[in-house]
């Protein structure tokens, strides 16, 4: 990597701007391009503008939640220079209130942006913005983008891709979908980005008075340098910083997976059928655990999402046993008057039953949760079904009236099963992120 790319000097000025200057925020005005300037700015003008030269392209993802736009013509090449927008390129509109009708404006972060960006475009840099935008509705998102031309404007000779992620969803920062799309684009030219040549820059860094740490786990996430832009733009010493939020790495590692150990998971089946009774989070591995252990061995599947109805999960299970078949309830059972359900009905059709409950925080069966809705390697979403994300709210409900198993409610015994995770070393690296967004 350049070293001036990373650790810019000082730009020569005439005027000699000394420090206090370049920290004062400076309105943009595009060097000989006031017609246009004017246009954004005033609104009246009786001169034709200049054809733009920042064009919104097709939004990305299922649901259009990624907008995409870019400057000029940018090129993919090998090395690539990431920017955070607000806070970083441009001053933040966050708290600032809007004037009705007022014709979109921003400032530059510092005056010296511009003139960093063109020597980073000339040391051979693809220029990318990677943003997340709080827009709520149609009309904030149209309002929004009429802004960003006005910053394609301000740098006619910088070629840039832009993307902004409008949802919750595996676009926003820290999630990486925004790289994925750029690796998928620059893949399309045959390009595969050098991650080491490569850099981030912004401002959600986990310092005191940042309001998060995102941007410095989404370079974490994506595996690529970062700066803040004080670091970068500024030279100024890093600062101390601390990422708060879930992270895998919080786990304890070489956990049994089940607990007691002295019995094994699954009968002889020479013991009859039984009723095994799962206990949970959601997200926390249910249903992979019974495909390992019990779907081989025959026992029937009883899952609420699918039955919709107890009543329905009730009567599979009386089926089921009642067809010599043991059962697998494949359900949160979060409490004592739930579960009793199941085992009044073991009691009637004289059959043990299990309970198997599977441990673990609300944490970090949320991030399971984002990570099988939004960061699955593509070699395994193509071969599963697309799981959606579990509102936040199920896992709020769980905790609030979750009850912990005892044998004497009626079981035979109570099992433990410890989260592992189980997967290729390219899931793991995925599961392995920051993946919780603005703390949920």
């Amino acid at each position: 990597m350049s070293s001036s790319a990373l650790s810019p000097k000082a730009t020569p000025n005439p005027r000699k701007r000394t420090a206090e200057h370049l920290d004062a925020p400076e309105v943009t005005k595009p060097a000989k391009e006031p017609k246009l300037a004017s246009i954004f700015t005033k609104g009246k003008t009786t001169e034709s503008p200049k054809a733009p030269t920042f064009q919104w392209l097709e939004p990305l993802g299922r649901a259009k939640t990624c907008l995409h736009g870019a400057n000029l013509s940018p090129k993919a090449v090998y090395k690539v220079a990431a920017f955070d927008l607000d806070g970083c390129l441009i001053e933040s509109s966050i708290g600032k209130k809007k004037v009705k009708d007022a014709p979109p404006t921003f400032q530059w972060w510092r005056a010296i942006i511009p003139k960093k960006l063109k020597e980073i475009h000339d040391e051979g840099y693809a220029i990318v913005v990677v943003t997340n935008q709080a827009l709520r509705g149609a009309t904030a998102i149209q309002e929004w983008k009429k802004k960003v031309p006005l910053i394609g404007a301000a740098l006619p000779e910088v070629p840039f891709h832009l993307f902004a992620a409008t949802a919750r969803d595996g676009y926003r920062k820290p999630m990486p979908g925004m790289w994925y799309e750029l690796e998928r684009i620059f893949a399309a030219e045959d390009v595969v980005i050098d991650k080491s040549a490569s850099f981030f820059v912004g401002d959600a860094a986990g310092r005191q008075g940042d309001f998060a740490g995102t941007d410095r786990k989404w370079a974490q996430n994506v595996d690529i340098p970062f700066f803040t832009p004080e670091e970068y733009f500024l030279k100024l010493k890093a600062a101390p910083y601390t990422l708060q939020g879930f992270h895998p790495s919080s786990l304890p590692a070489d956990l049994p997976r089940v607990t007691p150990t002295s019995s094994p998971i699954v009968p002889s089946s020479s013991s009859g059928p039984e009723v095994v009774l799962f206990v949970g989070f959601p997200a926390l591995g249910k249903t992979s655990f019974y495909r390992t252990h019990f779907y081989t061995a025959n026992y029937v599947h009883v899952n609420q999402d699918t039955l919709r109805t107890r009543e329905k999960c009730v009567k599979a299970v009386e089926e089921a046993i009642k067809d010599g078949k043991s059962c697998v309830v494949d359900n949160t059972n979060r409490d004592a008057a739930t579960r009793k359900h199941y085992i009044d009905l073991a009691k009637k059709l004289d059959v043990p039953i299990r309970c198997f409950l599977f441990h673990g925080t609300l944490e970090l069966a949320w991030h399971n949760n984002l990570y099988r809705a939004f960061n699955l390697p593509d070699s395994v979403a193509s071969k599963a079904p697309k799981r959606d994300l579990v509102p936040y709210n199920a896992f709020t409900s769980f905790k609030a009236s979750y009850e912990e198993p005892k044998a004497a409610e009626g079981f035979r015994e109570v099992r433990r099963v410890n989260w592992v995770f189980e997967g290729t070393e390219e899931e793991r690296r995925r599961w392995n992120m920051w993946l919780q967004i603005d703390g949920k």
